[in-house]
């Protein structure tokens, strides 16, 4: 176990190293004095003159490596479904993406990463309406109840995330600590997810329509 949260680290801090900020608003993050990427001799102003296709790309990588990096044939899949969807394509993105199994049982804070989220689904400790479920992106619905199994339960990884201060549950998810059971009552719009970072799903749709 303690091999593979070192691999959820080194995971994580390639991901934020390279794209610069403290993706998920850790207060340990090495980002919260560091404004600029390691290797660089100070701050630049890169950012603000680059073209429209690399803020698009900037965009598309940071949704993707917060909800754990997806892969680009499944984040793709994902944008062509919100975009055939009613309504508006990005927030329709949003929503596709907060209803992935690692996404809610992370924003439960039954885990405390994006990745520590899919192992424990992955080694089958968790359950959606009393029902193991060992797929990631599997796809939850309003009135969907997630819950651990009794293992999972003793874990100090779960019992640590749920005590962990620095993230709040969003109000689209009930949870029940004291049960380690979550309700996802709804899906989100953009603008209710808890993002420490900005997103801009605006540009992500920009950059695959074009």
């Amino acid at each position: 176990m303690a091999r593979a949260g070192a691999k959820r680290s080194t995971r994580k801090l390639k991901i934020a190293r390279s794209l610069g900020v403290n993706l998920w608003g850790q207060a340990k993050s090495p980002f919260n004095k560091r404004k600029y990427k390691p290797g660089q001799h100070g701050p630049t102003s890169r950012g603000a003159s680059s073209s429209d296709y690399a803020k698009q790309m900037r965009a598309k990588q940071t949704l993707k490596g917060y909800y754990g990096n997806i892969g680009e044939k499944k984040f793709h899949a994902y944008y062509a479904e919100a975009a055939n969807m009613k309504g508006d394509a990005p927030d329709n993105l949003i929503g596709l993406l907060e209803r992935r199994l690692d996404a809610v049982v992370y924003r439960s804070k039954l885990a405390p990463t994006v990745f520590s989220s899919r192992q424990l689904i992955s080694h089958g400790h968790v359950y959606v309406n009393g029902k193991r479920v060992k797929i990631a992106s599997y796809r939850v619905n309003p009135g969907d109840v997630i819950t651990v199994g009794e293992k999972a339960k003793q874990m100090p990884l779960v019992v640590l995330a749920l005590e962990n201060g620095e993230r709040n549950f969003p109000d689209y998810i009930n949870v029940d600590s004291a049960a380690f059971t979550a309700t996802f009552t709804r899906v989100p719009k953009f603008d209710e997810v808890p993002y420490p970072v900005q997103m801009q799903p605006e540009l992500v749709v920009e950059f695959y329509s074009r």
